[in-house]
């Protein structure tokens, strides 16, 4: 079965407008993601315009702070504290990367744990590792979505992970965990990543190194969740060979189509989630 990670994108934008309406009922006001962009990279101009116009879809107010390429690091520091500081704003997203010369951390260290709806802070991550509440990042928290909605059984699964990434590979690793799977992380130095990937009931592509995984090293039967977008002859394409691991796989999400719609949308709720929390 194909995964549909638009169809359930959009079941989850459905409930947050609900939520968002209710949210304003109670308040008066709208809950509040703030995207603070450094102006020159055309893709995460993309990427920002995509989240803002999910913001206006599900009734959640943006603010789109734009910073200019040449902006210091005390600049981009000062902006993203005096957001921080703002009782209006519920979540602050910094698009990365950054310049050259910008140090990525110190800007996040900047925000707020209640506010960081990445899931990206030191506070976040470590509450994750502890299995306890907290933000989690959008990607894996849309992997784990997707499984949930497809009643994809976790407990007693073995589970891989290819990729260690601190945005997709150790957060879906350690949701995996939580959730009562057994979990191997894979990487670039892993000694035989096809014996490892079939002993996966569920497997996890998350490098970024297109068709990677190949039918000879998935099982038969097992759940496989492409994370990758990567672009071959000018077509995007996952680091998983679809068309020949989808005869093997019960489950297989597509790309594009799959994880990507859930990543914006996990964002949205992690909004809301923070709105309704600062609330309290």
């Amino acid at each position: 079965m194909i995964i549909d990670g638009k169809a359930v994108a959009a079941q989850i934008r459905a409930e947050l407008l609900e939520r968002t309406a209710r949210f304003f009922e109670n308040t008066g006001r709208k809950p509040c993601l703030a995207v603070v962009l450094v102006e020159g990279d055309p893709a995460s101009e993309i990427y920002v315009r995509n989240k803002l116009n999910g913001c206006r879809e599900v009734g959640i107010r943006s603010l789109d702070v734009r910073l200019p390429c040449d902006v210091s690091e005390e600049e981009a520091i000062t902006t993203v504290r005096q957001l921080a500081e703002d009782g209006e704003v519920d979540g602050i997203l910094v698009q990365l990367p950054l310049p050259k010369g910008i140090d990525a951390q110190k800007i996040l260290a900047e925000i707020p744990p209640e506010k960081d709806v990445d899931g990206f802070s030191a506070e976040n991550i470590g509450a994750l590792a502890l299995g306890k509440e907290g933000t989690v990042a959008c990607t894996p928290l849309g992997v784990m979505e997707l499984l949930k909605r497809y009643r994809i059984e976790t407990r007693g699964k073995r589970a891989v992970v290819v990729g260690r990434s601190n945005i997709v590979g150790k957060p879906m690793a350690l949701l995996l965990l939580n959730a009562d799977a057994t979990v191997t992380v894979c990487h670039s130095r892993t000694a035989d990543l096809k014996a490892e990937c079939l002993n996966a009931d569920i497997l996890v592509a998350a490098v970024g190194k297109a068709k990677l995984i190949t039918a000879d090293m998935v099982k038969e039967g097992a759940v496989v969740i492409d994370v990758g977008m990567n672009r071959e002859n000018g077509k995007l394409c996952g680091d998983v060979d679809f068309e020949a691991v989808e005869k093997k796989a019960s489950y297989i999400t597509p790309v594009p189509g799959g994880v990507g719609p859930m990543t914006v949308a996990m964002l949205l709720s992690n909004v809301c989630t923070a709105a309704e929390k600062r609330r309290k």
